[in-house]
């Protein structure tokens, strides 16, 4: 079956918004501008919700991973109609190990940039994408009811986590716990078990991460992100197995996504004022599953439309790109972002940084780095350069 453009606009999307959130730093610069609500929606949307809710920028991470599990069902369909010239099954196996396993390490070396030494972590994005990756790898190969059977197993077995772990007091002092200073979105009564770094997940990490050597005692995350996030990351991936199935079937999937989109909105938003658990993206509760596996879900429809029905791919072509190479422009970002910001201080001077004013300096330095990222991606496009696992 040809590549479908749609996965990789949608990717590639979401990888550039990215990038443009990270070296441009909008949220920041809207900060300096309370009092305009252009720049105040520019912020909520460039940012992570303190803790309960969903902003644009949440849904990226979710994108990744439900892709993951949508360009599954194509790639492994590719290897099966392989296996006929040697390509096992225990070869395919192998592949995801090693998959799965490059995943984890190259999510801690991104943590670990700028560090004194190796900061052993398992919240980053591609760490707990290759967590997640052997579970869904072995559903690829299953039938629906199977994958649905999992998706509500690794659900439940979440929320029972939290739920069943006893409600923590407040800290005594709550910086001490890597508590943002001011908090105030803690819960009261049962949600209580999902508060800020005093829940399950946090204390299986404070128990798990400082058996590794460390600089400092691991007592938290300030952003909340635990490894246990990886449990529920699995049900978010077979929502994307599922999702590639029908497309790849053609098993009517407008249709199948535009009525489970809304279905799992609804579950969602029922999870969360019904008093079964929060949507909180921070730690991936499964009512965030829900909700973020819908939108999900939704985009999903109108790209594939859009992109492979109609075949509108012009105005997509720059995404299309960077989604082919997902990973080449997610280690060029990260590795690069701080040598680009001081390449373009010293350059071009600080009379170009500053000439908008101090408080659009991080833009002024960021659009030149973002726009050098993507001309080396289109520079190993049309060389046919493409880093994968």
């Amino acid at each position: 079956m040809p590549r479908l453009a749609s996965f990789d606009a949608y990717r590639g999307i979401a990888l550039f918004l990215i990038g443009l959130h990270e070296l441009l730093l909008l949220d920041e610069v809207a900060a300096r501008y309370p009092d305009s609500p252009v720049w105040q929606f520019i912020r909520f949307h460039t940012s992570h919700v303190p803790w309960t809710g969903c902003s644009l920028h949440d849904l990226l991470m979710p994108s990744f991973v439900f892709l993951m599990g949508v360009s599954m069902v194509f790639s492994l369909s590719a290897r099966q109609a392989r296996q006929a010239r040697g390509d096992t099954r225990r070869q395919m196996t192998r592949h995801a190990l090693w998959r799965a396993l490059a995943l984890i390490l190259l999510g801690i070396f991104i943590r670990s940039l700028g560090r004194q030494m190796t900061l052993w972590t398992f919240d980053e994005t591609l760490t707990q994408m290759g967590l997640a990756y052997l579970p869904v790898f072995a559903l690829a190969f299953c039938g629906l009811r199977t994958r649905l059977l999992a998706f509500a197993a690794f659900l439940l077995l979440h929320w029972l986590i939290y739920a069943l772990y006893p409600v923590l007091p407040p800290h005594a002092d709550p910086t001490a716990w890597n508590t943002p200073a001011g908090w105030t979105h803690d819960f009261t009564g049962f949600y209580a078990h999902w508060n800020h770094n005093r829940n399950a997940g946090w204390a299986f990490d404070v128990w798990l991460l400082n058996h590794f050597p460390r600089t400092a005692p691991y007592v938290g995350w300030m952003g909340g992100y635990t490894t246990l996030n990886f449990i529920p990351t699995i049900s978010s991936m077979i929502l994307g197995l599922v999702a590639g199935t029908w497309i790849k079937n053609h098993d009517a999937p407008l249709r199948r996504l535009l009525i489970a989109g809304p279905a799992c909105i609804l579950t969602a938003l029922v999870l969360h004022y019904g008093g079964v658990c929060p949507i909180v993206k921070h730690l991936w509760t499964p009512a965030w599953v829900f909700l973020s596996g819908g939108l999900c879900m939704l985009l999903l429809a109108a790209f594939h439309q859009l992109v492979d029905v109609h075949q509108h791919r012009r105005w997509a072509f720059l995404f299309i790109i960077i989604g082919m190479n997902p990973l080449a422009f997610y280690l060029l970002r990260h590795t690069l972002e701080l040598w680009l910001a001081q390449t373009v201080e010293r350059h071009l001077g600080s009379r170009y940084v500053l000439m908008f004013g101090p408080e659009m300096q991080s833009i002024m330095t960021g659009v030149p780095s973002l726009m050098f990222i993507t001309l080396v991606m289109y520079w190993m496009h049309r060389r046919k350069i493409f880093l994968r696992l």
